[in-house]
């Protein structure tokens, strides 16, 4: 049971249900640019996935964030 928890509170970390990818799964390790290595199905693409698929939300990498704008003037300001 507490297993199935710990699962759960993962999942929840970015969105309520992620899509199964073998770029985001705790069995695989990245081999080239476009290629994993699984534990369970040897080298497989990197957007395919299985039925073993295990969410590991340190293997995500977030966007980047956007630009804050700098150039402001005292008019932008003022009501």
């Amino acid at each position: 049971m507490l297993r199935v928890r710990r699962e759960m509170s993962a999942v929840k970390l970015f969105r309520a249900k992620i899509e199964p990818c073998c770029a985001y799964c705790a069995h695989s390790t990245p081999l080239e640019q476009e290629e994993m290595g699984c534990l369970r199905r040897g080298i497989v693409p990197m957007w395919s996935h299985c039925r073993r698929f295990k969410y590991d939300p340190f293997k995500r990498v977030p966007p980047r964030p956007a630009r804050l704008r700098t150039d402001y003037e005292e008019k932008d300001f003022q009501l």
